[in-house]
């Protein structure tokens, strides 16, 4: 476990910076005592909100009037478990004609179509130069996940686990799994994510929306009903080469984001908790999806094969446009050749931890421990 201390992080402007105040007030006030250190912080994050929110209220009018909400065609989305290639995937199908999330919608997602685009470029200037986690770059057009946008726009996020991890299971079983919520919550969680999908394809020319969530991997059926029609891509990974990434994950992002202690979170165990019952979701969910609208691809042959694993994507789903974008997909792959992941070793105890709790998972998706010290994203 991380021994750091609660905002021993470079200090990056944190994400709650970006909520409106019926989600950021009760964020704040609601679980409990702030770090020592981390008022200060708060402080800003609250001003932000109370400064932008005239823009932010004249958004939300003018975006339920002008903005047409129902999205045709409806999104693709990406799931598969944290740390099993979706990002790589997001960022490479990314390059084809679909609207996705840039990083200013993340930062901004009520605020996106004023402020973001009256002030575009000197927000673009204050992005991270790289994700914590990974070194992945970001640049002002890197596509992201939603979530962090979703837990500025709602309480129900995985992310209020880590900005609140005195409330950190609480937030991971109503923000992963919704459990103990109520339908009039989920009803407001699902009015939201429409809103912001229909601000992100209206500033973005209309085009099909491509998300990529690994909390979404829970939620198959449940988007599938939201949005008619949708399509999903699972990316699957070497579960051994999944768990000490998402050691990793952990490890750099509570830091990070942390605003209360953290150092009582089980990270092992909690990885070890989620990973299978995500897994169980999916595999209760997909079965009930039409023909072409699913599709598995697993890490490594992305990574053998990343050109014809997309086509086989596109083709699967009957996705248009794939021998239009196959230039911009081979430029991007060019452009990351010298792009080094982290790495990661398998000591035998890593290799035990997984077989004791993962065994079935492992066997059914036909992976092995690795041999050795093996790259691990």
């Amino acid at each position: 476990m991380a021994k750091a201390k609660v905002g021993d992080g470079p200090g990056m402007k944190h994400p709650l910076a970006g909520a409106n105040l019926g989600t950021l007030l009760p964020a704040l006030f609601g679980n409990g005592a702030l770090a020592g250190g981390q008022h200060l912080r708060a402080a800003g994050i609250l001003g932000a909100a109370l400064g932008r929110l005239p823009f932010s209220l004249a958004e939300r009018v003018w975006s339920m009037i002008a903005v047409e909400h129902h999205l045709d065609p409806p999104p693709v989305f990406i799931v598969g478990h944290w740390r099993s290639g979706t990002t790589h995937l997001y960022n490479i199908m990314s390059r084809g004609n679909f609207a996705y999330v840039p990083p200013l919608a993340t930062g901004l997602p009520w605020d996106l179509l004023l402020i973001g685009g009256l002030f575009r470029r000197s927000l673009e200037r204050a992005l991270p130069s790289s994700r914590a986690i990974d070194n992945v770059p970001v640049n002002p057009d890197s596509p992201q996940e939603d979530e962090i946008a979703l837990a500025s726009m709602s309480e129900l996020s995985f992310y209020h686990a880590l900005y609140f991890p005195k409330r950190f299971h609480h937030h991971l079983e109503r923000g992963l799994f919704f459990d103990g919520v109520s339908s009039d919550e989920v009803d407001e969680w699902q009015g939201r994510l429409k809103h912001f999908y229909a601000k992100l394809v209206h500033a973005q020319g209309g085009r099909q929306l491509l998300i990529k969530n690994p909390v979404y991997t829970g939620r198959v059926r449940m988007l599938a009903e939201l949005f008619p029609g949708a399509k999903f891509i699972n990316m699957v990974r070497n579960p051994y080469e999944v768990f000490v990434s998402m050691r990793n994950f952990y490890t750099k992002l509570l830091p990070e984001l942390a605003l209360q202690d953290y150092r009582h979170v089980d990270i092992d165990q909690v990885v070890l908790d989620v990973f299978p019952r995500l897994m169980e979701r999916l595999e209760a969910d997909v079965p009930a999806l039409l023909p072409g609208r699913y599709v598995e691809l697993r890490y490594e042959d992305l990574e053998a094969q990343p050109v014809e694993q997309i086509r086989r994507v596109y083709e699967t789903l009957d996705l248009p446009g794939f021998e239009a974008a196959r230039p911009a997909f081979e430029a991007y792959l060019a452009s990351i050749t010298s792009y080094e992941k982290n790495r990661f070793g398998f000591p035998p105890d890593v290799i035990e931890l997984v077989d004791r709790h993962w065994s079935d998972h492992v066997a059914r998706q036909g992976y092995a421990p690795p041999s050795s010290a093996a790259a691990a994203r």
